[in-house]
């Protein structure tokens, strides 16, 4: 099928100890396309000055995969069924919790799509019917356990 690949590249600042685990977490991601992204740990996880909330945290990008996956079918489904999608935007929420066996995990997702329509719009039925397929084709949420809840806006 197809291939995907990402590098994380993460460098011991040259004077930082490491063994006393107060070594900074900030790293970059780097895209075969090019594109290059400063990530981190969480501060919710590791405190600050030892992760940088300015960076995409593994938490954050997990959600925003889920979410742009999602967004993406529904974008397709759209313009099969012949509607003009002027702008999508959602506030996805992602919340961990920790699990019965005592590791913490991304227990649910929720995506709150809000789709505006150019033109005739479909029925609220309809764009639910989108919704369901594009959460059953997206590749990212079937690969998970998460549950992932689509809550759209409109």
């Amino acid at each position: 099928m197809s291939t995907h690949h990402a590098s994380v590249i993460w460098e011991r600042v040259s004077d930082a100890k490491f063994t006393d685990n107060r070594y900074s977490r900030v790293h970059r991601w780097e895209f075969d396309g090019g594109a290059v992204v400063r990530a981190s740990s969480s501060p919710a996880v590791v405190p600050l000055p030892l992760s940088d909330p300015a960076g995409v945290d593994p938490e954050e990008a997990f959600v925003a995969s889920l979410s742009s996956c999602h967004m993406l079918w529904v974008l397709f489904y759209a313009a099969k069924a012949g509607f003009v999608v002027d702008s999508y935007r959602d506030a996805a929420e992602g919340h961990m919790e920790k699990a019965a066996d005592g590791n913490m995990w991304m227990a649910r997702v929720v995506l709150r799509p809000d789709v505006h329509f150019a033109g005739a719009a479909p029925d609220a039925a309809t764009l639910a019917a989108m919704h369901d397929k594009a959460h059953h084709a997206c590749f990212i949420a079937n690969s998970v356990k998460t549950t992932i809840a689509v809550e759209p806006v409109a």
